[in-house]
């Protein structure tokens, strides 16, 4: 096992260390899954209308989750892993609660926009704290295993938006959440050990966040995986912010919602799982890469389909099936080679990934949510470009050898 020292996370055992990492993760995925379905009922009893505001919900987290994750890295290479965590979980369950009292529309935005901000810290926390611990392909398995069992949010979480909605209002979604929020917290306070190496510290400094910057930013894997990451994301969360419109004015099946959802996500489960037994024998780039050109020829179908008006249910969920395994296959592997030259600086950069990602992300998956028309035009051609242009990144960060299986050194540029 490839590790940083021989008890990387003493106390805690492997297969808990996965757990609790997957777990704190899936405070992102609980929190946008389980609000798709409440956004019709979001907008009558805030008066929305029928329009496009409602996505707000959605992309307000993701801003705020984006926007905020330079700031947690910072601090977490300055006073450590654990403290860091803590503090961002406490946001997020006090943001959940607060979003649940809201009384307009503005404050909704405004607490969601905090939530995202603590499930930032969260995110970053947990990448630093897996770089912390593991390396290489060891590493690779450790993020695809945690996300088969993170995946069991966005399985579950539409369905369980559904079935709280049905015996409660909206607010009732985010109760359940800062609950959530408050038993991790806890879990995290009792069992998780300080992960990062005394001599990691690093001052909090314009000449050390410069440096930092640099280093991750100037690493030509770093950068051009993190924006293939940023593109494919952003797809995916065109669909999340459409999805409900989709299913309910395209399709007229607003109820079906969460079990295609949820098979969708069964296939992200199952890509997840297939990575973590085949990645420390075929490698993280071939894996990847055969995922980015499948991803390319599922959404080409997609988009091909929708403009011709052939986009009937059926055709909707196995197309979007497919591409949801190619994304999860990708979606693993593209992060441990990103991460894989910044060890020494696993906070910062995992923060200036972040930060680029999903930001970047967010304004790709709003503006195709934005453009919803009543058809499914928009969202496949959307998903077809993004691949396209993910493709295109790869091959010019990997100078044209694709399907390579070449280690990552700190010194390429």
């Amino acid at each position: 096992m490839t590790a940083a020292h021989p008890e990387p996370h003493p106390g805690l055992g492997f297969r808990a260390f996965v757990t609790m990492v997957a777990l704190i993760q899936a405070v992102v995925a609980l929190a946008i899954d389980m609000m798709v379905p409440a956004l019709g009922q979001i907008a009558q009893a805030m008066h929305l209308g029928e329009g496009n505001a409602r996505q707000w919900v959605i992309t307000s987290f993701v801003l705020g989750f984006g926007a905020a994750q330079l700031l947690f890295g910072l601090a977490a290479d300055r006073f450590g892993r654990r403290p860091i965590l803590i503090a961002s979980l406490a946001l997020y369950t006090l943001a959940s609660l607060a979003a649940a009292a809201a009384p307009s529309f503005f404050w909704l935005i405004a607490a969601r926009l905090a939530e995202g901000i603590g499930a930032a810290g969260a995110k970053v926390l947990t990448t630093a704290v897996i770089r912390d611990c593991y390396a290489g392909r060891r590493m690779a398995r450790v993020n695809s295993l945690a996300f088969v069992v993170f995946l069991a949010a966005p399985i579950i979480a539409p369905s369980l938006g559904q079935a709280v909605l049905l015996i409660a209002p909206w607010p009732a979604i985010f109760v359940g959440l800062g609950l959530y929020g408050a038993l991790i917290t806890g879990w995290v306070a009792w069992r998780l050990p300080e992960t990062q190496h005394e001599g990691d510290r690093r001052a909090v400094t314009l000449p050390e966040f410069h440096a930092a910057l640099r280093l991750t930013l100037g690493n030509r894997m770093s950068l051009g995986y993190t924006l293939a990451g940023m593109l494919l994301l952003g797809a995916w969360l065109g669909f999340i912010n459409s999805a409900q419109q989709v299913f309910a004015e395209v399709f007229l099946v607003p109820k079906l919602f969460p079990a295609i959802f949820a098979a969708c996500s069964v296939c992200m489960a199952a890509a997840a799982l297939l990575n973590a037994q085949l990645v420390e024998h075929l490698g993280m780039r071939r894996l990847a890469h055969a995922a980015l050109c499948g991803f390319i020829v599922m959404s080409s179908a997609q988009a091909f389909v929708a403009v011709n008006g052939h986009d009937g249910l059926l055709t909707f969920a196995l197309i979007q099936a497919g591409m949801m395994f190619c994304f999860g296959l990708f979606s693993g592997n593209c992060g441990a080679i990103s991460m894989e030259p910044m060890g020494h600086i696993a906070g910062t950069a995992a923060s200036v990934q972040g930060f680029i990602s999903m930001l970047g992300a967010a304004m790709i998956g709003s503006f195709i949510g934005q453009h919803f028309n009543g058809t499914l035009v928009p969202l496949a051609t959307g998903f077809g470009i993004c691949g396209i242009a993910g493709l295109a990144v790869v091959a010019l960060t990997e100078r044209g050898q694709l399907f390579g299986t070449q280690a990552v050194k700190l010194s390429e540029g």
